[in-house]
């Protein structure tokens, strides 16, 4: 019969097929299962307020009309949730793919089961695959494989999320208007089961029986399946189902009468104790046989050779042991509720003595003990022939050699001469040369005959009288002997190590033994390379899960080879972080030491005063410090380059990385605690905490180059590369609020699996730290309280005229965060900036566009000022009717456009810092940067006039990368900036010439700060006015801009010409504001003085200029 996994056997290749596919889905089940959004859950208030009304579970498919309805009642309800969708769809696909590949694998197993049935594999049946060793293997783990993706999926998956993440993914998919789809047998088949994995949680009734039954399965099958097992026996009382997944089975089996009576006699306080006890002998017993084997030189190549049985038998009673133990003491073993369930593990800790130490120690030794063994036989195996051929080759030349000492020719020898003996000899010789290594059952038995009859040949022939024959005879003898142990080495031997020494139901229950394990390595850091061992064995679980997938040829051998790989290497990270947490913990002693305790040496020294400054014991404390960090370094630098599953651990870059995620969790935590601010608090507490903070970042900074050279890193590149990575990272997520698509964890660029950024729960309406310190800017500097004189680069308070805050502000700023920190908040700004924008032009269409008598307004001025170039006639009563009819929605205006002007004013003094600092710490950037930028710029503009010339394509990046480059140094004019896109707003001009002239009477001119406003009251600032309308009409397309200027050119001459007619000799306060506005216009966007002069006839500037 062929052979039932042969690949031509298609019978043994289908259910091969459909378990490496079972075993494929359990990984990306559990890998997906940690990246659940949060907001399916709704547990937190604001969630539900917010998405309550846009995520349903099943009880949306009784009436989706009504549900759809209610949204589409509610435009911002719409909007939301098409937001939601743009976000989650991506993940939403990927679980409901998962979903969708357990109902297919049932369907498949059913499907093959039907062709069982029907003879569609010739000379196949349910019963002949039941029978075959690998089929029987098979089926059962089909069918075991179902139920552990059933489990793992209520388990990890709260049956609430899959209904409301399964009837979101049909809300926004294809799948809804598609014939096809099987949407309803996966919503059917995962509909919630009532099942919590809270500890205490009730367990539904009929459970887990019904939700296996969802999809009906053979039921002659699966008792012949049990049939079959029940031959076997795999029954204990706490068991694992899959990678550490364990079940109770007085637990499980509760609800069922017969499998209830035959666990009752297992479960007995007597059997209880017994097993406990024995146990507890047994772990006693091999844990000193393990450290007696363990001891240097014992486990010699000789001895492992000779004892084979032995170290297996020890092996597999370690790890019997240590199963055992592990899976009656873990905390998940029983549930606390369980009265007689902790009765009994009660019993189990006392009478096996359990100490978590001790056992802690026998899987360490076993580990170590297994791993030798392991290298030991990997080693033999491979030296194998080569050893065998040898020692052939020696025992054959002995004999050779005896031949020709009992030929009488050598002289030396004083052997008589034996023509028998020569010849017995002789054929010895061959007889050994002839022996073949690929026949070794052969091999072995004319081995051990010849052992034999040199044995014989030394006593029936008084041999022993000569010591150099004797010598001879027991050296062949011995490489005979060598011959034999050589060719007993087996693979099988390897293979019975890695099942007996399976580790897969501690995938998870190891966890509980990291506290220890890291105890451990703090006290004696060198334990790290018996801990490798350990991590090695815990590798072995690996096997479970990829055999079939790897039997089977599956492309997913490598993607579910990573998950498992990955997984534990994030294990091993964890418990090596003890170190990095260690050190930094010296560290901090070292900070407080180097800053607070010793003095700075002067270069001038009294010699009486050498004793004051030698300060013995603070530097004694620093170097035992520094000692103990570098002994850290040292014991994680011992464990040797380590295949984990797939993945290569390098010891060197473990540590880089323990010592970035330590660097990581307290910067972070640092910028966290020290940026919250009071917004009562008089005057701000922004000044003082941004010192402190600028002195804690100072700190980390100083220790970091301090330690860099006693633990082989680049202190420098590694504090430069995270706290730009922090920074980066939460201004991400603070920019997410004003993004539709936000960009998730998992999707970010700064974010890392290895190394992560912690999140905290925001205190306030900001997201991060970096939010906090904007919003705590902008309201120091609020320009309806503050007053901004542009000359001095500070704020006054408009009421007391007491300095609020000056440009030093950012100075401080690039002292605590750095570069990275300022540049974020420039890009933060900027993000409010487009939302101002944009609320902006809502605001535009609803109180202008949409208002009829604010049109018919606008109407009527346009008709009374055209045309333009001219000059109106009793141009004050104009104006004056049209201000006073608009006089409602200017307070909105005016506000708008202050935010707008006051982020610029930010962004200015931002980009100023910058480009200060980047001149002064890198003048070489900065210049190779301002020539690049005008060398691309005079291309571009040589482009223009001659299109021939070239001009770079859309796929280059060379203008955006250049764009970021400039940005981050401060070469760059925020007020040129894009910010949003437009379309054309009728009136647009009108309004904003007709917003700027109804400001003017709350204005006047001062010579020592120049235009302010009259009574605190009024709450305008004149900077943030004109550079919001200027950034304002910056957005739109210029021929706006130029209608805007004409306008103010027309209001100057109508005003003038007026006065001059009434004869009044002073300069209206209305024009000199007006003037002003050109003045500052010019100035701010560096335009020639010519663009205004076509507006404003020159000879009126040069007045303006006396009267100022």
């Amino acid at each position: 019969m062929v052979d039932f996994l042969a690949e031509n056997n298609l019978c043994g290749q289908a259910i091969l097929r459909i378990v490496s596919c079972g075993n494929a889905i359990i990984a990306e089940l559990l890998r997906l299962s940690e990246f659940i959004p949060g907001v399916f859950r709704l547990k937190d208030k604001a969630d539900q307020q917010k998405y309550g009304d846009i995520i349903f579970d099943f009880s949306y498919f009784k009436g989706p009309e009504a549900c759809e309805g209610k949204l589409e009642a509610k435009p911002e309800l719409l909007d939301l949730d098409e937001e939601f969708r743009e976000n989650n769809i991506e993940i939403l696909t990927r679980f409901y793919l998962a979903f969708q590949s357990v109902h297919k694998y049932i369907v498949d197993l059913n499907r093959y089961l039907d062709d069982l049935n029907e003879g569609i594999y010739i000379q196949q049946t349910l019963e002949t695959v039941l029978l075959n060793e690998d089929g029987k293997q098979l089926l059962c783990e089909a069918l075991y494989l179902y139920g552990v993706m059933l489990l793992v999926i209520d388990q990890k998956i709260e049956g609430e999320v899959r209904e409301r993440m399964l009837v979101s993914y049909y809300r926004y998919s294809a799948a809804r208007s598609s014939a096809d789809s099987n949407l309803d047998d996966i919503c059917k088949l995962l509909r919630s089961t009532g099942y919590s994995s809270q500890p205490g949680a009730k367990r539904p009734p009929n459970y887990p029986e019904s939700y296996f039954s969802r999809v009906p399965i053979s039921e002659t099958f699966i008792s012949m399946v049990i049939g079959r097992l029940r031959s076997d026996d795999i029954y204990n009382q706490v068991i694992s189902i899959y990678m550490g997944i364990t079940v109770n089975l007085a637990e499980a089996w509760e609800p069922y009468k017969a499998a209830k009576t035959a666990l009752n006699y297992t479960l007995d306080i007597s059997n209880v104790k017994e097993q406990a006890s024995r146990y507890a002998a047994v772990t006693e017993r091999v844990h000193t046989q393990v450290q007696q084997f363990l001891k240097e030189g014992c486990l010699r190549e000789e001895l492992v050779l000779d004892n084979i049985p032995k170290l297996l038998n020890c092996l597999r009673d370690c790890n019997v042991a240590i199963r055992w133990l592990m899976l009656h003491t873990a905390d998940t073993a029983c549930d606390p509720n369980n009265k007689r369930l902790r009765q009994i593990k009660d019993q189990i800790l006392t009478d096996s003595r359990y100490n978590p130490r001790i056992l802690f120690q026998l899987l360490l030794d076993t580990a170590q003990f297994e791993f030798i063994l392991k290298e030991m036989f990997k080693q033999m195996l491979s030296e194998k022939q080569t050893k065998w051929e040898n020692y052939k080759k020696e025992g054959s030349e002995r004999m050779t050699e005896l031949a020709d000492v009992f030929s009488g020719v050598k002289p030396l020898t004083r052997v008589e001469k034996n023509e028998n003996l020569q010849a017995w000899f002789r054929e010895i010789s061959k007889q050994i040369m002839s022996l073949n290594y690929d026949d070794s059952t052969a091999a072995g038995r004319k081995t051990v005959q010849l052992i034999q009859a040199l044995e014989e040949v030394q006593e029936f022939h008084q041999l022993e009288n000569n010591l150099q024959v004797c010598q001879f005879l027991a050296d062949t003898r011995r490489f005979l002997h060598q011959m034999i142990r050589t060719i007993n080495i087996k693979e099988e031997v390897l293979i019975t190590m890695q099942i007996v020494g399976d580790l897969s139901y501690a995938w998870q229950l190891i966890d509980s033994f990291t506290s220890i394990m890291q105890e451990s390595i703090r006290v004696s850091p060198s334990m790290v390379t018996k801990l490798r061992a350990t991590f090695l064995k815990l590798a072995s679980a690996l096997d479970l899960p990829l055999l079939r997938i790897n039997q089977a040829n599956s492309p997913d051998l490598l993607s579910v080879s990573q998950y498992y790989s990955g997984e534990l290497v994030s294990y091993v990270r964890k418990v090596l972080q003890i170190i990095p947490e260690s050190m930094f913990t010296s560290l901090l002693k070292i900070i407080k030491l180097q800053t607070h305790d010793i003095i700075e040496v002067p270069t001038r020294l009294d010699k009486d005063k050498l004793r004051d400054y030698a300060q013995l014991g603070p530097r004694y404390e620093v170097a035992k410090l520094t000692h103990a960090i570098s002994i850290f370094t040292e014991g994680i630098l011992m464990m040797k380059t380590t295949l984990v599953g797939i993945i290569k651990v390098d010891p060197k870059q473990l540590l880089e990385d323990g010592i970035r995620k330590e660097l990581v969790k307290r910067v972070a935590l640092a910028l966290h605690k020290g940026l919250i601010f009071n917004p009562r608090a008089k005057p701000s507490e922004l000044m003082p905490k941004l010192k402190d903070m600028a002195a804690t970042m100072d700190g980390f900074h100083r220790s970091f180059e301090y330690i860099q050279d006693y633990v082989n890193i680049y202190g420098l590149k590694i504090w430069q590369e995270e706290v730009s990575r922090i920074i980066n990272y939460n201004v991400e997520q603070e920019c997410n609020n004003f993004l539709r698509t936000k960009i998730q964890d998992w999707q970010s660029i700064y974010q890392s699996t290895h190394i992560p950024i912690p999140k905290f729960s925001p205190v306030d309406e900001s997201v991060t730290f970096i939010g906090r310190l904007c919003r705590e800017i902008l309201r120091i500097t609020d320009p309806k309280i503050t007053c901004y004189i542009d000359q001095m680069n500070t704020w006054y308070d408009i009421k007391t005229h007491q300095e609020v805050t000056n440009s030093r502000l950012f100075s401080e700023i690039q002292d605590t965060l750095g570069t990275f920190g300022l540049n974020g908040l420039d890009r933060l700004l900027c993000f409010m900036i487009v939302k101002e924008l944009q609320n902006f032009l809502s605001m535009f269409q609803k109180n202008i566009l949409r208002d009829r008598t604010v049109q018919d307004t606008l109407k009527a001025l346009m008709n009374a000022v055209s045309p333009l170039k001219g000059i109106i006639a009793n141009s004050n009563k104009v104006y004056s009717a049209a201000i006073a009819k608009t006089q409602k929605i200017w307070t909105a205006y005016l506000d708008s456009i202050m935010k707008v002007g006051q982020m610029q004013i930010l962004r200015r003094q931002i980009t100023n810092e910058l480009n200060y600092s980047c001149r002064f710490d890198s003048k070489h950037l900065a210049a190779a940067l301002e020539n690049l930028n005008k060398a691309i710029l005079a291309d571009i503009e040589a482009h223009y006039q001659n299109p021939s010339l070239p001009y770079p394509k859309e796929d280059n990046t060379l203008l955006y990368e250049i764009t970021a480059y400039l940005e981050a140094a401060g070469i760059h004019n925020p007020l040129n900036k894009i910010y949003i896109t437009t379309k054309r707003l009728p009136y647009f001009p009108t309004v904003n010439f007709l917003f700027l002239i109804s400001q003017f009477p709350k204005l006047q001119y001062n010579k020592n700060l120049g235009v302010v406003c009259k009574r605190p009251a009024d709450q305008i600032d004149w900077l943030p006015l004109v550079l919001g309308l200027l950034t304002l009409l910056k957005q739109f397309h210029s021929r706006y801009t130029e209608q805007f200027l004409t306008l103010i050119g027309q209001f100057i001459r109508s005003t003038m010409e007026q006065c001059t007619s009434q004869k009044i000799p002073e300069m209206p306060a209305d024009v000199v504001a007006a003037l002003m506005f050109l003045e500052d216009y010019i100035r701010y966007t560096k335009l020639p003085r010519k663009v205004v002069e076509a507006h404003v006839p020159s000879f009126i500037f040069d007045e303006f200029r006396t009267v100022l």
